[in-house]
């Protein structure tokens, strides 16, 4: 799963598809609605790829977390994210990566990632099976057993 292309922009919403770049802007296309546009180097721009989460001792990144959730939940997030309350946000997201540092991971980036993972499987953006393919490659034969 490669998450180099797909950026979040400060101030907007949702997520954008890297599709072409120019002098001092790139041009993005909304993961929601389709729509391109184009984003400047003065934008604040996160590619998925940079992105980890705390955690109680190396960061995660954000595409393990992502793998974390498909585990756990599947395709869909089993619960409404959007109106959660912070508690059960926080229950929610200590099932799916228990060892989260609770003082530094707030609610609000816990739904954010939720919200991006659940964007990402609507549109077929996030893929599993490589990196499942890839596991069980470099199983030897007695743990296949």
């Amino acid at each position: 799963m490669d998450l180099s292309k797909i950026v979040s922009i400060s101030g907007k919403p949702g997520l954008y598809q890297v599709k072409s770049q120019a002098i001092g802007r790139l041009i993005v296309e909304s993961v929601v609605d389709g729509k391109c546009s184009p984003a400047f180097a003065r934008d604040r721009m996160s590619s998925l790829e940079e992105i980890s989460i705390f955690s109680t001792d190396e960061d995660r990144p954000l595409k393990e977390v992502f793998k974390m959730i498909h585990e756990k939940m599947g395709d869909k997030v089993d619960f409404d994210f959007k109106k959660a309350s912070n508690d059960e946000l926080r229950e929610k997201f200590a099932f799916v990566m228990p060892d989260y540092d609770e003082e530094a991971v707030y609610p609000s980036d816990m739904k954010k990632v939720f919200a991006w993972y659940q964007m990402l499987m609507d549109k077929n953006l996030l893929d599993f099976t490589e990196e499942e393919a890839q596991s069980e490659a470099t199983e030897t034969p007695a743990e296949k057993e």
